[in-house]
């Protein structure tokens, strides 16, 4: 056992540490070997670096070992820092000692493969250096989406994942057999966080979400990391400016802590720091008549998919709020716009360049008459919400609430082309493995 402390390879990158003996662990990103001497690309979760060493260094039968070490196979290196501008970072470690962890069977993933090859081998590919900075980027953004709601005193809350009726309908909900009696995977916390308002005023949760839409698109999954968020005492206006508020500092936050993955990504941090409120807004009567005059076949009533959004979007870095929808598009909770009862107090957050719906949000309805016909106009079972219509019982205030699918505003953050390179392990209606 040597006496020297391992380290993670990150540190041997930063400083003046040539000349310095070592001892760093991890795996063999390539390897080859010429003349006597073994070259290796090592890395960990900190970073990469070049290794050589000599045959008579090592000896020949640790030598011949490390030769046989597949891509991907694990290490324990020992030796010294020195400079070498031929080496990425200027400088490598100039080893007399490596131990072989495992030295690993050939690895499947190459450039050449199709990417369905690569989801089948998901639990292989994420070690890519691209989904690692991806995943690093999640990581951030969820840290940074927990301190902006801590700052503005809006508290976590845990409801549940397994329900006893569909919050936005069932055509889009799994449906499970719970002991003999239906249940279903949460499409949204938000009836539970409704009931969660009146003790605490301002929560959020953030929870995997289903929907089983046979949607095969770049940005849509079965099963997405959802960041809910319900506000009492809230109005439209209100909840407008805070998303706004919230998409900045994730933006700004991002750039700042994590240029590098952005710029291995192709996002310049700029960009992101660019992302100033206020927003643009735009009515849906007004995204109708300008889709209309840029040639789309769209009515009122008409829904707005993925190309009539991306039209309206792709030609800016700003995101845009669209506002007020026609009542018939959107879910029963929804609050019944003031002097205009076609429409509903909605709001709908699209991600710049043509990227697509990143929040939806609205009102939520508070008149228990109108909220009871509302749930018998959408074919749903009034039974089941009858707990539901207790909030409006007892204590209903004014309130507001949105949505934010992280994987989706991953993929306009990091400039991905589709949203199942923003999950390790992504569920489309082609595929639940592995």
């Amino acid at each position: 056992m040597s006496p020297l402390a391992p380290e993670p390879i990150g540190g041997v990158l930063v400083g003046e540490r040539f000349g310095e003996r070592v001892r760093v662990r991890g795996w063999v990103l390539r390897s080859r070997s010429s003349g006597g001497i073994v070259f290796l690309r090592l890395r960990d979760r900190s970073g990469s670096i070049q290794v050589t060493a000599r045959k008579d260094a090592l000896g020949e039968e640790a030598f011949r070992a490390v030769e046989h070490v597949q891509i991907e196979g694990s290490v324990v290196v020992e030796g010294t820092v020195v400079r070498d501008p031929r080496a990425p970072e200027g400088r490598e470690i100039r080893a007399d000692r490596i131990d072989v962890v495992d030295s690993g069977e050939p690895f499947p993933i190459f450039a050449e493969q199709t990417e369905e090859f690569r989801l089948d081998k998901r639990h292989l590919a994420i070690r890519s250096r691209e989904l690692v900075d991806t995943f690093r980027l999640k990581a951030e953004l969820l840290r940074l989406a927990r301190e902006f709601l801590d700052q503005e005193d809006v508290v976590e809350m845990t409801p549940p994942v397994l329900t006893g009726n569909p919050a936005e309908g069932g055509a889009e909900a799994f449906q499970l057999d719970y002991f003999g009696r239906p249940g279903y995977l949460s499409q949204t916390a938000q009836l539970y966080l409704e009931a969660l308002l009146a003790p605490h005023e301002r929560v959020y949760s953030l929870t995997p979400s289903f929907r089983a839409e046979k949607s095969r698109t770049p940005r849509h999954l079965t099963e997405y990391l959802h960041l809910e968020v319900e506000l009492a005492w809230c109005d439209l206006d209100e909840l407008i400016r805070f998303i706004e508020r919230m998409v900045e500092h994730l933006a700004h936050g991002l750039a700042a802590r994590r240029p590098r993955e952005l710029e291995a990504l192709g996002r310049p941090p700029a960009e992101l720091e660019a992302i100033r409120a206020p927003f643009p807004r735009l009515s849906y009567a007004d995204a109708i008549e300008r889709l209309k005059k840029s040639g789309f076949a769209v009515d009122w009533g008409s829904d707005l998919g993925a190309v009539e959004e991306r039209a309206l979007t792709v030609e800016s870095m700003s995101p845009l709020f669209v506002t007020r929808y026609p009542r018939e598009l959107k879910a029963f909770y929804m609050l019944e716009t003031p002097g205009d009862p076609r429409t509903v107090e909605a709001v709908d957050l699209l991600a710049g360049e043509g990227f697509g719906e990143v929040v939806g949000g609205s009102c939520r309805e508070t008149d228990l008459g109108r909220l009871t016909r509302r749930i018998q106009e959408t074919g749903n079972d009034l039974a089941s919400y009858e707990w539901y219509l207790d909030l409006r019982r007892h204590g209903s205030v004014p309130h507001a609430g949105f949505g934010l699918g992280i994987e989706r505003l991953l993929r306009w953050f990091a400039r991905r082309e589709h949203i199942r390179d923003t999950t390790p392990f992504p569920r489309t209606p082609s595929r639940h493995t592995p």
